[in-house]
């Protein structure tokens, strides 16, 4: 295309371009809902690798027992997973930087905020921030750095595999870099990095760092099912056997019965109980078909319990017969009830005032939690096992609100709180409530607000009225009675007269705060123009 001579067609041409480029970047949030899809699609596949391959180094260790060649892989397989555990946790560090940078740590939008005024207020998505990204991965060289590792940490999987097999090996590590596609890009990137991330939201880069995660578990899987491979495949005489008991609870209510199963941890399945006795503090407890024995006793005081354990087996293998022994202990106590209110030990009129209530042992369905005394409070629970209390009138001295439980085995458990008003707001005008200020910064505000400084609830107090004083110098005063926060006309008047030397008044500062049945006398505010 050639370039034109007139000034006014190669601007629009211009033009053009960036606005084909804003385009562009204008990523709808149904593409980011895909890219949050994705994400998550690889986060459970990472944790369900997880889970995987956290139980086959055991079972190469139990297998290399049986036989001395296998001890060559024993050795390696520890080091497999911290192979993995130390890609992971870097790419975390990129994942975590480019979050918290991006200014959203949770990836979502809080779009129900509000100002002071009740205006919708929509905050930015930090997903959609790519200055970062190419700040961080491209013009940091984190981008490249993250490159070197994975084909360092590719080659530090492949050192595992036995030396004859490596090169065929080397297909099933999906943990790999693609050099060829930039190089061959026509976009002309100078870099892997450059290619990948260069003016890329967080939103789309998030899914690629999951995605080499996935690949170095999936890496991980491949090397320790290769080693279980070479170990399996082979019987393993189980010659080695350990006393297991596998109590129902070990802290358990004084009056309920104890009870526990007791097998050896290494016991075949297929032996059916035969050549095996149980006895639990020198006295024979029956086994079952799998090799377990039930001990039952009754709990009648509170403390720690011990109990001695042996069993007699005959190994199926050698015909020898054994006794394994060993002691165990449980804990016997009293039922304790927990209520907290979450915010404070207050109760606030006009909010809902959050409630945890727990007991040891019991769940919370056995539980009725009920209110009494001052406040005029009532208890709701709520979906997730927490509780929401409403009170309605101010406790006076010598009075409180009880929160009470019963629930079997408790009585009389309850919890006092006081109840009372929210707090006075402060009037505010921008974020002062005296002082000097310029013409133009007050002319900018719309009225006055009410802020309930350092209160942890939501709540939000309202401006009944107030009245507005004008004293400029050597004239008389003019005065404005307003109604509500935001300036009315003859209030809007008076304070589009301001100039430097005047002094205003704002003066019966009224409000009413959730809860109150009149209205309140909060600060009054004074301001001098400069």
């Amino acid at each position: 295309m050639s370039i034109p001579k007139e000034p006014r067609q190669l601007m629009i041409n211009v033009m053009y371009i960036v606005l084909t480029a804003l385009l562009a970047l204008n990523v709808s949030a149904e593409v980011f809902n895909a890219f949050d899809m994705v994400g998550e699609g690889l986060k459970k596949s990472s944790a369900a690798l997880d889970e995987n391959n956290s139980k086959i180094p055991t079972i190469i260790k139990d297998r290399a027992k049986a036989k001395p060649a296998y001890a060559v892989y024993a050795t390696r397989v520890d080091s497999v997973s911290i192979v993995g555990d130390e890609l992971s946790k870097q790419i975390d560090t990129y994942i975590n930087y480019l979050i918290d940078e991006s200014g959203n740590r949770d990836g979502k939008v809080d779009a129900g905020d509000y100002d002071d005024f009740g205006d919708n207020v929509i905050k930015p998505h930090g997903e959609r921030n790519f200055d970062v990204t190419t700040r961080y991965l491209v013009d940091e060289g984190k981008g490249m750095e993250l490159h070197d590792k994975v084909k360092e940490y590719r080659n530090k999987f492949l050192s595992f595999i036995d030396p004859a097999e490596r090169e065929s090996f080397a297909a099933k590590i999906p943990l790999q870099i693609d050099d060829e596609a930039w190089k061959h890009s026509m976009t002309k990137r100078k870099n892997w990095a450059d290619f990948t991330f260069n003016h890329m939201p967080v939103g789309a880069v998030l899914p690629i760092f999951s995605k080499f995660k996935n690949d170095t578990k999936a890496s991980e899987a491949a090397v320790l099912n290769w080693m279980l491979s070479k170990v399996g495949g082979e019987d393993v005489v189980l010659d080695q056997f350990t006393v297991v008991s596998a109590p129902k609870k070990s802290y358990i209510i004084k009056g309920e019965t104890f009870e526990t199963e007791v097998f050896l941890s290494a016991f075949a399945s297929n032996n059916s109980g035969t050549g095996v006795s149980v006895t639990i503090n020198g006295a024979r407890v029956p086994v079952d078909k799998d090799g377990k024995a039930i001990y039952k006793v009754s709990t009648n005081s509170n403390g720690v319990k011990k109990y001695n354990a042996a069993i007699t087996v005959t190994n199926p293998v050698t015909g020898d017969v054994k006794t394994y022994k060993n002691e165990f202990e449980y804990e016997v106590g009293e039922r304790s009830v927990a209520i907290s209110a979450t915010k404070m030990n207050v109760f606030y009129i006009g909010v809902p005032n959050p409630v945890e209530v727990s007991a040891a042992g019991i769940s919370s369905n056995a539980m009725k939690v009920t209110m009494s005394g001052a406040g005029g409070g009532t208890i709701a629970k709520n979906a997730d096992g927490t509780y929401t209390v409403n009170v309605t009138t101010p406790t006076k001295p010598g009075e409180a609100a009880y929160v009470n439980v019963s629930a079997p085995g408790i009585e009389g458990a309850k919890k006092d709180f006081r109840v009372k008003l929210i707090p006075n707001p402060v009037a505010m005008l921008g974020n002062k409530f005296q002082g000097t200020m310029s013409s133009g910064e007050f002319k900018a505000n719309q009225g006055i607000i009410p802020r309930l400084e350092g209160f942890d609830f939501d709540a939000k107090c309202n401006i009944v009225s107030f009245r507005m004083v004008r004293s400029p110098k050597r004239e008389d005063p003019r005065i404005a009675e307003n109604n509500g926060g935001r300036y009315g006309s003859e209030a809007q008047n008076l304070v589009g007269m301001a100039k430097p030397g005047d002094m205003y008044f704002f003066e019966e500062v009224k409000c009413k705060c959730p809860g109150d049945k009149y209205v309140r006398d909060i600060n009054p505010l004074t301001f001098r123009i400069n």
